[in-house]
């Protein structure tokens, strides 16, 4: 049975894991249904009318997904799109399994399993055909992921030249959609690897520093990817991914895993930032 448990937020790692679960459990699979909302939740965006989502994808054989930034692209027959954001939970049950209460969307399959949409704070279950004019879509689809080769120094140094010197570490890393799908949940971890405290600016960061951070994005996030995903985060089928994060609303009353000092938690940038003042001074 596959339990349905409320996460965060999916960023690079749990779009790439979701996607992949998709295309190796679902790739082949017909939809037979598509069920609206059962609760209406006023922070759940469309694209279009959800009332004509049936129609657009009941019929349709799963092709494939792909995970873009913080979207989970399901593709399918006919290029159409499912396309969900960060904040949508998908969840795979099976044919015996109790349909949820609640849920913001529900598509059946043909072998008996259903897909569960389903929005805990706020998110986008997107159905379109071809193209959408989604703004954060097309920069998850088009913007380069740390992931790829592309994503090399000199890509890094172009973002960094480009951006404001007085932005700090965690406005740079998280905002204005610069590297999409990177949002604050990856973003501890990168800046407790790299040894630089979240409200440090861009100016007091010298080319060593910026080189440290460069290499612990790409190789984190790979690694957290590697792992399918954080464990303070769900797969398609309700499990935990196997990457244990170090610093988290999970892990913050524990003592810093390097030198044994205490974690601080503060409000910052609308979220909340966690770090060891020994290890991430700021300068």
């Amino acid at each position: 049975m596959y339990i349905l448990n409320f996460q965060t937020m999916i960023e690079i790692p749990e779009s790439q894991t979701v996607a992949r679960q998709v295309r190796e459990t679902l790739a082949g699979r017909t939809v037979t249904g598509v069920f609206n909302a059962t609760h209406p939740h006023k922070f759940t965006w469309y694209t279009g009318d959800p009332l004509e989502y049936p129609m657009l994808l009941t019929g349709r054989k799963i092709v494939g997904a792909e995970g873009c930034g913080a979207f989970v692209d399901v593709l399918l027959e006919d290029d159409m799109h499912l396309a969900l954001s960060d904040g949508v939970i998908l969840r795979l049950y099976g044919c015996e399994d109790p349909i949820p209460a609640k849920y913001q969307l529900l598509v059946t399959l043909d072998d008996g399993s259903f897909l569960v949409c389903t929005v805990a704070m706020y998110g986008g279950i997107n159905a379109f055909p071809g193209e959408s004019d989604n703004p954060y879509y097309q920069d998850a689809r088009t913007k380069c992921s740390p992931l790829e080769e592309r994503f090399d120094a000199g890509y890094f140094s172009r973002l960094w030249a480009a951006s404001k010197q007085n932005l700090s570490a965690k406005a740079f890393r998280a905002t204005e959609q610069r590297i999409p799908g990177l949002g604050n949940g990856v973003l501890q971890d990168i800046l407790f690897r790299a040894g630089i405290h979240p409200k440090r600016k861009l100016a007091t960061l010298d080319e060593e520093d910026a080189e440290r951070l460069f290499r612990t994005v790409k190789s984190l996030l790979t690694e957290m990817t590697r792992r399918n995903g954080r464990d303070t985060e769900k797969d398609l089928f309700g499990n935990c991914g196997g990457y244990a994060v170090q610093l988290s609303r999970n892990t913050c009353a524990d003592p810093c895993p390097v030198c044994g000092g205490s974690i601080v938690k503060e409000a910052y940038l609308g979220g909340a930032v966690y770090y060891c003042p020994r290890c991430q001074p700021l300068k």
